[in-house]
């Protein structure tokens, strides 16, 4: 780890300051689109636009960063990322917004792929499971440390739009001046979603329903908290449940991935997030239980997208598992654009308002342990000492990070074959 950290700090401190810069304009969107009068189905369209442009982004940036390098293509994302962030409070209607949050999601992505491809040159085969944990803990730190920056600024003026564009345009001096070499890059041509579907058809249609939970989550948290009337700490405080939970509990329910069948794992985890789902629905005007079911569903959600990527897994031979990357982040992609549209057509006032928020999520993840459910009865369990290790992801992961776990999972499980045949 001391290795990780000599060769990667400034890529690591960069990615929190970005992170942070996401986070917050996040939140802060969520709460002006109120105060500005956007209805909640304008408002959806407006989130859904940051998952088109990562989806984009994420199909787009490896060409690019092919054509011209790493540092051009990070240095020309993150410029565009903190010029975004400067507009909203200067052109306050939802098609401007919609572009905005596009351009956004499209430029984060390519940042992520080329951070990604860093981190991944930056480590070895002995730390590089370790240098993902890591990476992916401080992405989820800097979006909890966001929800406090929040409370800086008044949301209805510019303060913290700056804030935002300020740290953005701070995060990525670490990583340029930095003396680390920039990585050779190649990617995997992907597995086609007929094959990959018929490999895992859980992992497929897990990873389309997942997509729409994070994205509904990631979205329009802070929607539904300005349309219930929440104050703007209840607001950050709330948002911030989520990733708390999320890194809290990916640890835990790893552990017990690696020792039962996962396809059980997965239909308990994603009824337990339903059941938080549930509770807020009827009992979210009490603040502290919102609160406790906000952390519930994080800490369910996000550790099942770990889950559903080593359930895929093995299913697929080694040699493959890169491939079957694409196919799973483009499905979770498909399902994140709808997340937010169908939630904010639940949360309009004629259909069911803000308890809306915690309707979708709630039937995305039922659906979910549903289908787990009918999966066990399909196809035999593989015995746990011959399923490969959960690498721990959240639905921020490029492609890139996802081929690095898969690689840690390949080696992890080469690594326990050669103990067994030595014993």
């Amino acid at each position: 780890m001391i290795q990780v950290l000599s060769s990667a700090w400034a890529l690591l401190l960069g990615m929190g300051l970005l992170m942070v810069g996401n986070g917050l304009q996040g939140t802060i969107l969520g709460v002006r689109g109120e105060i500005e009068g956007f209805s909640t189905l304008e408002m959806s369209f407006v989130m859904s636009a940051y998952f088109l442009g990562f989806l984009g982004g994420s199909r787009l940036a490896p060409e690019m960063i092919r054509r011209v390098g790493h540092v051009r293509v990070f240095a020309a994302l993150a410029s565009f990322i903190s010029a975004v962030m400067i507009m909203y409070p200067l052109l306050t209607n939802e098609i401007a917004w919609i572009v905005g949050r596009m351009v956004i999601g499209f430029c984060f992505s390519g940042v992520y792929v080329t951070a990604e491809s860093w981190l991944n040159n930056a480590a070895n085969n002995e730390n590089r499971g370790q240098a993902l944990s890591l990476y992916m803990i401080v992405q989820m730190t800097g979006i909890i440390a966001a929800q406090g920056l929040v409370l800086i600024g008044d949301p209805s003026g510019y303060e913290t739009f700056v804030i935002a564009s300020i740290l953005v345009s701070v995060s990525f001096a670490p990583i340029l001046l930095s003396i680390s070499p920039t990585p050779a890059f190649d990617s995997t041509k992907p597995m086609t979603l007929r094959e990959l579907m018929g490999n895992s058809p859980l992992g497929c249609i897990g990873m389309f329903l997942l997509g729409g939970v994070f994205s509904a989550q990631f979205g329009m948290a802070a929607v539904y908290g300005a349309r219930a009337g929440l104050t703007l700490v209840e607001i950050s405080t709330f948002v911030a449940a989520f990733y708390v939970g999320a890194v809290l509990l990916q640890y835990p329910l790893g552990w017990f991935s690696d020792r039962m069948d996962r396809r059980f794992l997965i239909m308990l985890v994603a009824l337990t997030g339903a059941g938080g789902a549930v509770t807020a629905m009827l009992f979210g005007t009490v603040f502290p239980i919102l609160l406790a079911s906000a952390f519930v569903i994080g800490g369910m959600s996000n550790p099942l997208y770990s889950l559903l990527i080593a359930h895929a897994n093995d299913f697929l031979d080694n040699e493959d598992m890169a491939a079957a990357s694409g196919g799973l982040v483009f499905i979770n992609g498909m399902g994140a654009i709808a997340g937010p549209l169908i939630t904010g057509w639940l949360m309009g006032d004629a259909i069911f308002g803000p308890p809306g928020f915690f309707l979708i999520i709630a039937a995305l993840l039922v659906a979910l342990a549903g289908y787990a459910m009918y999966r066990m009865t399909q196809r035999a369990a593989i015995p746990v000492d011959e399923t490969g290790t959960m690498s721990p992801l959240y639905p921020t992961a490029s492609p890139v990070a996802f081929e690095v776990a898969q690689e840690v999972a390949i080696e992890a499980a080469e690594a326990d074959q050669d103990t067994q045949d030595v014993a």
